[in-house]
């Protein structure tokens, strides 16, 4: 007879039909995917080649909080440094809740991204932490950068601050992630003016699905007027709940209206990361084989495959 799963505390885990709350991913199962199309083959990525590097830069961005936007920045962090890669994190959210997710604690940085952006005699690798996972570092965020997007209104080329603080370390990671604000305002447009593909989180929701409208609506004018070479990495189905009609429904609307644009991985409900939150480490490490890691996993192979460079 297998053994009971334990908690971090060595007890038992309670289990049976009240307390299965984690469903089998639907790959295993249908072969179309929660999204209703065929599973793409996705091999395991090759680990980076040698040679000089430049990362690919992503903005994680949707103006609506609570999507799953830092979530996702952590444990797709953690799942492309799996894979080899060197990856570097930055917290582009006043709140710092990319830094708390990473057991930091942002009262008590001395500096942080709200230096690099306004002062130039900050060096970028006193702001830099390292993380708990091999191969991904942080560029922490506090309550500081609040008033950066005041500040930065009188700077010359204020748009493309971020860009430049980013061309400084470049050289040294394979990909970068932005975790931005839940908003539209000069940082989030600093991230996307930096940045080469952006990751669109969508709790599927219906008040979460009409801001996606808005979202691309900025992206095209960042495009036509800061950064020509911006792209849509892919829109991510989050908080998906298969049980529920309205989850299947939002997620099939999305699918009609952007087609091949969406992930064919889709982050479910799992009470597993409200837990690495507080424990202040990545899904991938805390509860390696659980499906909402495996799902992490899966999303850095597309991401991947979308950018076949990195």
């Amino acid at each position: 007879m297998a053994a009971p799963d334990r908690n971090r505390t060595g007890t038992p885990e309670p289990t049976g039909p009240l307390f299965d709350v984690e469903q089998p991913p639907e790959e295993e199962t249908d072969p179309l995917g929660p999204t209703g199309r065929p599973w793409p083959d996705l091999p395991e990525p090759p680990a980076p080649g040698p040679g000089p590097k430049r990362a690919l830069i992503l903005a994680m961005c949707n103006q609506k909080g609570g999507v799953g936007k830092t979530t996702t920045t952590i444990n797709l962090g953690a799942a492309l440094a799996e894979t080899g890669r060197k990856v570097l994190l930055v917290d582009f959210d006043p709140q710092g809740s990319l830094s708390v997710g990473l057991g930091i604690n942002p009262h008590t940085l001395d500096v942080s991204v709200y230096n690099l952006l306004l002062t130039r005699d900050t060096d970028v690798d006193d702001v830099i932490d390292e993380t708990i996972v091999e191969g991904m570092d942080i560029l922490p965020s506090n309550i500081d950068l609040s008033a950066a997007e005041l500040q930065l209104v009188s700077e010359v080329a204020r748009e493309q601050v971020l860009s430049r603080v980013l061309d400084r370390v470049r050289d040294r990671y394979d990909v970068i992630l932005i975790d931005c604000a839940p908003s539209l305002g000069l940082l989030t447009i600093n991230a996307l003016t930096a940045a080469d593909g952006v990751i669109m989180p969508l709790e599927c929701e219906f008040f979460a699905l009409r801001g996606i409208a808005l979202l691309t609506d900025t992206i095209s004018k960042v495009q036509e007027r800061l950064n020509p070479g911006l792209e849509i990495t892919g829109i991510l189905g989050t908080m998906y709940d298969s049980r529920t009609l309205h989850s299947r429904e939002v997620l099939e609307r999305v699918v009609q209206a952007f087609g091949e644009v969406v992930f064919h991985t889709v982050i479910r409900r799992t009470v597993k990361f409200p837990e690495t939150t507080v424990a202040g480490e990545p899904i991938t490490t805390y509860a390696s084989s659980s499906p909402g890691a495996e799902a992490y996993r899966s999303l850095a192979r597309e991401v991947l495959h979308r950018c076949p460079a990195k």
